[in-house]
């Protein structure tokens, strides 16, 4: 009898519809529209047992990376987010309605579960999706693309190899794990690989999504459940490598190359120093590419720097070797454990066999013995003509003149030699420490890129 009376009731409330609706009399969806509505609470938990929690089942796919803000340490991601539960108050017998087992319903007519994204920092340009779709057992899907502002604990050290794992934590506000439940609606494996819908054209590439369940307290008495994603993206370095690290390996080879050109000449200063120059023009540009944080400095900033200082260096030793192979007569001659250490052990170290140096010229002159007296002051007969004297004293003066000069020749042939053994020192060196630099941070890159 009770259900006699409840089909009599259900078939004059559907002839009340009938005869109140006018031209939507015969439509189904009007009908059934009608009668989920009916009586319906959505500011209530659909259950009809309290005790019992509603299971919330979300899913996660990135469709794009939009920005990437190192400075502010916000990630911006498009994502698609489904999420759908059991609503017991949302359920009909198809057969009384054409056989129609989904319906869309507008979102705010419906109870909706308060689940948020606890790294929100900013309301993204996301479109509106007004309706759900409604299923006759009751299931309630709830599909909706979100423009994700998030904060991220970026690490921009490995810059423009670098990999970042920004979270995205689904969590109800209000309500603990007594009354909304959180789950998955595909195993981790298939959200971990899923890509199907991400734009892989941009400049960061997505490695996987990692899912974690967690249930957690605050005050240890109120249990709270949370499903986080880890979203790990990969930066494509090809445009930081050909604007920023070719350019500058140029500019240090090159200066590898001004080592070749011969110490006693001005232009290799000349040469370093605009060198020099082109680099600080190209730090200039380049510093508005680099990513730049509070708490921290990419590693390329720091191979920037220390190349700038390996141009300073250079350019220092250039000086210094310029101004040794220039000591003319104003100085004194090579001391001598200088000529043991340089010449001797630095050029056996150095393996330079095949250098021809300059030959250390004998001090003493050829000259005849007649001039030799002369020009060292030998006393001349009483009964030389006046013109014969002045002739012997100009001669005189001409042969110590032609003295000083080969002695400052001299001089400035063996600081030569040093200056030479020097600069190849000084570069061999130079040139070690160079390698070992790239080698290093190309291992680094390397390791980072390919990890």
């Amino acid at each position: 009898q009770y259900k006699q009376l409840t089909w009599l009731i259900f078939a004059l409330y559907l002839s009340y519809l009938g005869s109140n609706t006018g031209r939507f009399a015969n439509a189904t969806l009007v009908r059934l529209s009608e009668f989920l509505s009916a009586g319906y609470k959505k500011g209530v938990r659909p259950v009809k047992d309290w005790r019992d929690s509603t299971m919330v089942a979300i899913d996660l796919m990135v469709y794009s990376i939009l920005n990437v803000d190192e400075k502010n340490q916000v990630l911006t991601t498009y994502v698609w987010y489904r999420q759908q539960w059991i609503d017991e108050f949302l359920v009909w017998n198809p057969e009384d309605f054409d056989d129609v087992k989904k319906i869309s319903m507008p979102t705010a007519n419906v109870w909706v579960p308060d689940i948020v994204i606890n790294e929100f920092v900013d309301v993204g340009k996301s479109p509106d999706i007004p309706y759900v779709y409604v299923t006759s057992d009751g299931l309630v899907q709830n599909y909706k693309p979100i423009q994700v502002v998030t904060a991220c604990s970026l690490n921009i050290y490995n810059f423009p190899f670098d990999i970042q794992n920004c979270s995205l934590t689904f969590q109800s506000w209000l309500h603990t794990i007594n009354d909304i439940n959180i789950t998955l609606m595909r195993s981790p494996e298939e959200v971990k690989v899923d890509k199907s819908v991400f734009m892989n054209q941009g400049e960061w590439e997505l490695l996987h999504v990692l899912s974690k369940y967690k249930c957690f307290s605050v005050d240890n008495d109120d249990y709270y459940a949370e499903m986080k994603f880890h979203v790990v993206i990969r930066r494509r370095p090809l445009f930081y490598t050909v604007n920023l690290l070719l350019p500058s390996i140029f500019l240090m080879v090159m200066d590898i190359v001004g080592f070749y050109l011969p110490p006693d000449s001005g232009e290799r200063v000349s040469f370093k120093i605009t060198l020099l120059l082109g680099y600080s023009v190209f730090l200039i540009i380049v510093s508005d590419t680099l990513p730049a944080t509070a708490i921290g400095t990419p590693l390329i900033g720091v191979y920037f720097v220390v190349c700038m200082a390996l141009l300073v260096i250079s350019l220092t030793e250039t000086v210094l070797i310029v101004r040794l192979v220039h000591k003319q007569d104003l100085q004194s001659h090579v001391p001598q454990w200088v000529k043991n250490l340089v010449l001797e052990k630095a050029t056996v170290l150095l393996c330079i066999r095949n250098k021809k140096f300059c030959s250390l010229l004998n001090r003493e002159s050829d000259l005849p013995d007649m001039e030799r007296g002369l020009g060292m002051g030998m006393p001349v007969r009483d009964s030389t003509p006046p013109v014969m004297d002045n002739i012997l004293h100009e001669v005189s003066s001409i042969r110590q003149f032609l003295e000083k000069r080969e002695a400052s020749r001299e001089i400035a042939k063996e600081w030569l030699q040093v200056g030479y053994v020097l600069d190849v020192l000084l570069f061999r060196v130079y040139l070690l420490a160079m390698l070992a630099y790239s080698i290093t941070l190309g291992a680094l890159w390397s390791v980072w890129q390919y990890a």
